[in-house]
């Protein structure tokens, strides 16, 4: 469009700023009304998220599959032979010989398995148990972490309840360890998935969203129209922004929800606090998204790059699945540039621990520094959009 055609006015705006902004957020409100899919992204994709990170994604080792090779026929054997049976961290088949449990392992039926020695009833008549052995498939180092742990366990705390029993208290331990686990007491990792999924689902609105909307203005010929109206580049960036904050703040309002009646969640903090993170991440998120959607004017590609640079680091480096100290150096150094790095511990205290504001402020002005940068590089880049 030459600089002829535009109206006189559309250089110098004139009238009331508010009365634009009001015009342009009904514009676009009916814009998303109109579309089917921004529903389902902020509200059908939500709950099918938690759901899946709920109930379908768990870290918690349950009815793992193990044989129990009894060697013994002694009624130790057999009582610990139970033990393993109604521990619910395994689920138990009993065999008699190594050879078929080997088989079984081979054949990936079965990730571990436990020998009971043939002398094992006689050693603890003695009051001095033998060590059991313990195989487990290498190729999941942490499940064969786990079994080995796990299967150890049952064993030394049955003996310990069997020389209790026989009234040989002092071969117990000097030591009596009583653990306590705060904020998760049941150590359930559904406690820290369903806030890190919380986080993904916020990412994905916020980014993806806004990332189709001026590059749908620009694919559908609306932008020519907006060049031709008086609007200030403020007020074209918040029209675009507000509703879909709104529409984020609703989002996470369902998920909360969702979280505490269905999950189980404890939520031990406020309402004010977690809208207080929810605010603070949403800028960052809304700010990448309408940056990359005025740099691409494509919604094909505008879609592709909000899934590469908001959804992939979320799920990597945010310390959502991978615990972030367990990571290389150069990786670990690279977290610090995703904002959802900051959501998650805050997310995770706001719902386990409480409003622990020493935790929460920092991350939430980290949070507001990648806004702020990310709505500068948006201005910057819609204005050289606008003006070419």
């Amino acid at each position: 469009m030459s600089e002829e055609a535009l109206p006189p006015q559309a250089a110098q705006p004139q009238g009331s700023s508010r009365r634009r902004l009001q015009a342009l957020m009904v514009k676009e409100y009916a814009q998303i009304r109109r579309d089917p899919s921004t529903f389902l992204i902020a509200f059908v994709m939500p709950m099918l998220l938690l759901f899946l990170f709920g109930y379908a994604v768990s870290l918690d080792p349950r009815a793992t599959k193990i044989a129990l090779v009894v060697q013994d026929e002694s009624a130790a054997a057999a009582r610990l032979t139970q033990a393993y049976v109604n521990s619910p961290y395994f689920s138990v088949r009993v065999l008699r010989g190594v050879a078929p449990a080997r088989d079984l392992m081979t054949k990936d039926e079965i990730r571990g398995f436990v020998v009971l020695p043939p002398d094992f009833g006689a050693s603890m008549a003695k009051g001095a148990p033998r060590p059991i052995q313990i195989v487990t498939d290498g190729t999941q180092p942490n499940q064969a972490t786990f079994i080995a742990s796990y299967a150890e366990g049952v064993r030394a705390n049955w003996v310990l309840g069997e020389l209790e029993a026989r009234g040989l208290r002092g071969a117990a331990p000097p030591i009596d360890v009583s653990q306590r686990v705060w904020f998760n007491p049941g150590l359930q990792s559904r406690f820290f998935l369903v806030p890190g999924s919380i986080a993904i689902v916020m990412t994905m609105i916020g980014t993806l969203l806004t990332a189709l909307v001026v590059a749908r203005e620009w694919e559908r010929g609306t932008m020519e129209a907006l060049l031709a109206t008086p609007v200030r580049m403020t007020e074209f960036i918040a029209s675009k922004v507000l509703p879909y904050f709104l529409l984020g703040l609703a989002s996470m309002a369902l998920c909360t929800a969702i979280a505490v009646t269905v999950f189980g969640l404890p939520f031990r903090g406020s309402i004010f606090a977690l809208l207080l993170i929810a605010s603070a991440f949403l800028l960052p998120a809304l700010g990448l998204g309408l940056f990359i959607s005025a740099t691409t004017k494509n919604q094909f590609v505008a879609s592709q790059m909000a899934l590469f640079a908001s959804f992939l680091p979320t799920f990597l480096l945010s310390g959502f699945i991978f615990e972030i100290s367990s990571m290389p150096w150069p990786i670990q150094a690279m977290t610090y540039a995703v904002p959802a790095r900051y959501l998650i511990p805050a997310l995770q205290t706001v719902f386990m621990a409480g409003d622990v504001w020493a935790i929460i402020l920092p991350n939430i002005g980290i949070m507001l520094l990648f806004g702020f940068g990310f709505f500068f590089l948006c201005f910057r880049a819609t204005r050289r959009s606008l003006d070419s």
